[in-house]
C-alpha cells in the first residue's frame, strides 16, 4: 500500500512547505482586492493579508447611517470572500507539486 513512499523526504517536504507558506503570506501583501456595494457607493480594498487598505464612501451616504451600514457589511464580506478564495487557491498551487508517494 505504502509502497515507494519516503519517510525521509517527508521532513525536507514539509520544510518546504513551510518555507512556500511564508513566501505566499509576504506575497499576499502585495495583492490587492476591491468590493463594491450599491452600485459603487462604498468600494473596499484590502490586500491578500487581510488589511484593509482603502474604504471610499460616496457622500449620499453620509445621512443615511443604516444603509451605510448594510453597504460595508456587504463589501466587507465580499473582500473576504475573495481573500479566502485566493488563499484556498494558493494552498492547492502549493500542494500540488509536491507528492509524498514518491515518483
Amino acid at each position: 500500500m505504502f509502497e515507494g513512499f519516503d519517510l525521509g523526504n517527508m521532513g525536507k517536504m514539509m520544510e518546504q512547505m513551510q518555507e512556500k507558506a511564508k513566501e505566499i503570506q509576504e506575497q499576499a501583501k502585495n495583492i490587492q482586492f476591491t468590493a463594491k456595494a450599491g452600485g459603487g457607493l462604498i468600494e473596499l480594498t484590502a490586500n491578500g493579508a487581510g488589511e484593509v487598505i482603502d474604504l471610499t464612501i460616496d457622500d449620499s451616504l453620509l445621512q443615511d447611517k443604516e444603509s451605510l451600514q448594510i453597504l460595508l457589511i456587504s463589501a466587507m464580506n465580499d473582500v473576504n470572500k475573495m481573500i479566502e478564495d485566493n488563499k484556498k487557491s494558493q494552498a492547492m498551487g502549493m500542494m500540488g507539486g509536491m507528492n509524498p508517494f514518491g515518483s
